[in-house]
């Protein structure tokens, strides 16, 4: 048994290596072959993916720009990274489609959910970029959402270096405990860092489950659609 449909979180920050920022092309290659090992499994992929590497909305903000505008460069950020991930995936064969919400005709798709589906049909791999579209939500909420539209199964939360869910920041505190399992009741009530709280929310009402590994470790990928033990699964259920 494995996952049919997934929707694939990424953080920016996944894709700038060991660099403070920007995009390193060996790690995204790197990714990009995980994704395949996936892929040729047969399950259907979307991707989100964030754009931290390149700009925060958060920052502008503390920088004094107008939150909306550094939240609107975050997402054409998210644009930047999803062609990267498209050009690796297409250097290993993986047939690959950039779909955003924002309107950049020259270089991605327009999101259109029927559209998406149909691609799915056809054994394409899909990148979702520019956020919800909207400022003052993160990718975390766009991928609830995109799960919750697309119907996926689960949503793998792809940590960087992260293995799971922790009571307490696990790199603050030595005696932080990781849990195998746990509700997004619990998530919410604790207000543990799995994902932002209306994006856990949009998953608690639509009953989307979400599984938090260490996209570092090779092979982990592939484990977490095969469903075999590994990070922490959040279940809507109590």
């Amino acid at each position: 048994m494995m996952y049919q449909r997934v929707i694939l979180k990424l953080s920016g920050e996944a894709l700038k290596g060991n660099g403070a920022y920007g995009i390193h092309p060996i790690t995204v290659k790197k990714i990009a072959t995980e994704i395949k090992e996936i892929y040729k499994l047969g399950v259907q992929v979307g991707i989100v993916v964030g754009a931290g590497n390149l700009w925060r909305g958060k920052t502008g903000e503390e920088l004094g720009m107008d939150r909306a505008q550094a939240d609107y460069m975050g997402m054409l950020g998210t644009i930047m990274n999803g062609l990267a991930l498209q050009d690796a995936l297409e250097s290993l064969e993986v047939p690959t489609r950039v779909m955003t919400v924002l309107p950049v005709s020259a270089v991605a798709e327009p999101y259109i959910r029927r559209k998406a589906m149909r691609h799915f049909e056809k054994g394409r791999v899909l990148i979702f970029s520019g956020g919800t579209g909207s400022p003052f939500f993160s990718t975390d909420t766009a991928a609830a959402l995109r799960a919750a539209e697309l119907n996926a199964d689960i949503i793998l939360m792809a940590k960087n270096g992260i293995e799971g869910v922790y009571d307490k920041d696990p790199r603050k505190f030595d005696d932080a405990n990781m849990y195998d399992h746990i509700s997004q009741i619990e998530v919410l009530k604790q207000k543990l860092e799995v994902m932002d709280q209306t994006a856990a929310s949009i998953c608690t009402e639509n009953k989307i489950d979400i599984l938090v590994f260490n996209m570092n470790e090779t092979g982990n990928m592939k484990k977490a659609v095969l469903k075999e033990q590994i990070g922490t699964l959040v279940t809507w259920e109590e």
